[in-house]
C-alpha cells in the first residue's frame, strides 16, 4: 500500500555527533521521485554547507530526530537561512525491520515526512533555547547545594554535633553562624552565643546538642564544604541575577505565573523559559502534560486498562512542577483541597504528581486566555475591602460622604 503524498519535496536527516546524513525526495513535474543522498560533517562549515545545500532544494518540509542534543547544532543552521525543521520524536518514526543503516533512517524519515504522518516536537524560540542553559545550569547547580548541605550536615552528625535536632534548618542565619564558630574551635558556650532569640529550642537543649567530639579532620572538611555552598549560593545569585535580566521583557507573563499558589519568581522565569508562552504550539492542555511527562499513561488493548504509569517528559519541567505543588499543597487554595483529597486515596508521591499536572493544565489555560489566577476557595472581594476600608472611609469622610460619627 502506498501512502498518499501531502509534501512533493522533503528532506530527511539523521544526526549523529560526528556525521548528518541527508535524504531529499523532490517529485518532478511529471510524478517521478527523484532521491539525492549527501553526507555532511557536524563542524559550523559543514553545517552551513548542509544550510546552503537544503535552501537550493527548496524544500517544503526539512525533518530530523531529536536525537540527544545533537539536533540543534543543525536545526540553528537551517533556521539561519529560513528552513523551520521538523525535530520529531524518535519513538514516532521507529524504522521497518530489516537492514539498519544511516541511509534508510534519513529515507525513512523523509518517506514518512512526503506522507504528512509526522507530528513536530515543540521548539522554543532561540532566545528561550539560550535561556534554557542558564535554567537548566541553575538545577543543576540547585541540586549540588542540596548534596553538599547533606553532605555537612552528615559531617556534623559523625562528630557527635546533634544541632539538626533542635534546629529546623541547620542552614538558617543561626545555625550557620554557630556551626562556622565550631568550625573556628569555639567552645560549645562561646558558640552559644551566636544563637538566635528566636529558636524554639531552650538554651540548655541548645548546649546538649553542640556537645560533641570534633576533630581536626571534622574541622577541614567542614570549612571545606561551607565554603563550597556558600560558593554555591553565590553563583546562584548571579544565574538568577543574569536570567531576570534577560526575561526583562516577559515580565507580564512572570507577574502572570506568580498569581499561582506556590509560585514565586525564579521559578516562574525557568518555567517560562521551558514551555514558553505561546500555548498554540502544543495546541491542548493535554498535549502539554503529555509533551511534560506529568500526566497518566493511556494503555488499553482489547477493552483492558493496562499500567498508565507516566511517561518520560521533560524533566526540568516535571520537577518545578513537582516544586510547585509541594508549596501549593500548604496554601490557602483549591490545590490544598485537591492534595488532601488524594493523599488518603493514592499517598503522598502520586498525589503530588496529580497536583503538579492540575497546575499545569491551569497554567496552559491561564497563558491561553491571558488572565491571572483567581482561586474559588479565595473570596477576592472580602480580601479587597480588609485592605482598603480604613483608606475608603477616611476619603468618604473627607468628601462628606459620610460623618464621623456616623462611623
Amino acid at each position: 500500500m502506498e501512502l498518499d503524498v501531502i509534501y512533493k519535496r522533503v528532506i530527511g536527516l539523521d544526526v549523529h555527533q560526528s556525521q548528518i546524513t541527508a535524504c531529499a525526495l523532490i517529485e518532478e513535474n511529471d510524478g517521478s521521485v527523484c532521491t539525492e543522498q549527501r553526507q555532511f560533517g557536524t563542524f559550523k562549515k559543514d553545517r552551513r554547507a548542509l544550510a546552503q545545500w537544503a535552501t537550493q532544494l527548496q524544500p517544503d518540509e526539512v525533518v530530523m530526530e531529536s536525537t540527544g542534543i545533537y539536533w540543534k547544532s543543525p536545526y540553528a543552521a537551517l533556521e539561519a537561512v529560513g528552513i523551520c525543521a521538523k525535530v520529531v520524536n524518535a519513538r514516532h518514526v521507529k524504522n521497518v525491520p530489516g537492514r539498519k543503516t544511516d541511509i534508510s533512517d534519513a529515507q525513512w524519515l523523509a518517506t514518512l515526512s512526503r506522507a504528512g504522518l509526522l507530528r513536530a516536537s515543540f521548539i522554543p524560540p532561540a532566545k528561550m533555547r539560550e535561556l534554557r542553559l542558564i535554567a537548566r545550569q541553575r538545577q543543576k547547580l540547585v541540586g549540588q547545594l542540596a548534596s553538599e548541605k547533606n553532605r555537612l550536615h552528615k559531617v556534623l552528625t559523625d562528630g557527635g554535633i546533634r544541632l539538626g535536632v533542635v534546629v529546623s534548618d541547620v542552614h538558617g542565619q543561626s545555625a550557620r553562624t554557630m556551626v562556622k564558630a565550631l568550625i573556628a574551635n569555639k567552645t560549645p558556650q562561646e558558640v552559644l552565643k551566636f544563637a538566635s532569640r528566636r529558636l524554639k529550642a531552650s538554651r540548655e537543649e541548645l548546649l546538649d546538642a553542640l556537645q560533641g567530639e570534633l576533630t581536626e579532620s571534622h574541622r577541614f572538611v567542614l570549612n571545606e564544604l561551607m565554603q563550597h555552598i556558600e560558593e554555591i549560593e553565590q553563583r546562584i545569585a548571579r544565574f538568577d541575577q543574569h536570567l531576570l535580566a534577560e526575561l526583562g521583557s516577559e515580565r507580564n507573563w512572570l507577574v502572570l505565573l506568580q498569581t499561582l499558589p506556590g509560585v514565586d519568581l525564579i521559578g516562574a522565569a525557568m518555567l517560562l523559559v521551558e514551555i514558553g508562552n505561546d500555548m498554540d504550539a502544543f495546541g491542548s492542555a493535554d498535549r502539554l502534560a503529555s509533551w511534560v511527562g506529568i500526566c497518566p499513561g493511556n494503555n488499553e488493548s482489547a477493552g483492558k486498562h493496562k499500567s498508565g504509569r507516566t511517561r518520560k517528559g521533560n524533566a526540568y519541567v516535571r520537577r518545578l512542577l513537582c516544586e510547585f505543588a509541594h508549596a501549593a499543597s500548604r496554601t490557602t487554595s483549591t490545590f490544598k483541597a485537591k492534595f488532601q483529597s488524594l493523599i488518603v486515596r493514592r499517598g503522598y508521591k502520586r498525589s503530588i504528581i496529580a497536583l503538579g499536572h492540575k497546575i499545569l493544565r491551569t497554567i496552559f489555560f491561564m497563558f491561553k486566555r491571558r488572565e491571572y489566577y483567581r482561586d474559588s476557595a479565595i473570596d477576592y472581594e472580602k480580601i479587597s475591602v480588609q485592605r482598603n476600608a480604613a483608606r475608603w472611609i477616611k476619603t468618604l469622610i473627607r468628601y462628606g460622604f459620610i460623618k464621623p460619627d456616623q462611623v
